[in-house]
């Protein structure tokens, strides 16, 4: 089954970076990456109790992580997860 999850950046700064993310613009809970520890929070989960939030969290804190640490900490403005 393919997954797609959007990201767009709501705010970064030295110490986290925090973007909304969701199935579309429509639906997004926000997630926030701490630099520093390099944990994850969900700030906000997806509003739509049909739409497994966690499921979108974990894709979106993958992505992330591809962010941090493959393109050296470099966060777009806007991003995907895709498989």
């Amino acid at each position: 089954m393919a997954s797609y999850v959007l990201l767009l950046k709501e705010q970064e700064d030295d110490e986290s970076v925090v973007y909304r993310f969701g199935p579309n613009e429509d639906v997004m809970g926000k997630i926030e990456l701490n630099k520093i520890t390099k944990m994850f929070s969900e700030l906000e989960s997806i509003p739509d109790p049909s739409i497994p939030s966690k499921f979108y969290f974990d894709r979106a804190a993958q992505r992330l992580v591809v962010c941090l640490v493959r393109e050296g900490g470099k966060f777009p403005e806007r991003t995907a997860f895709e498989s």
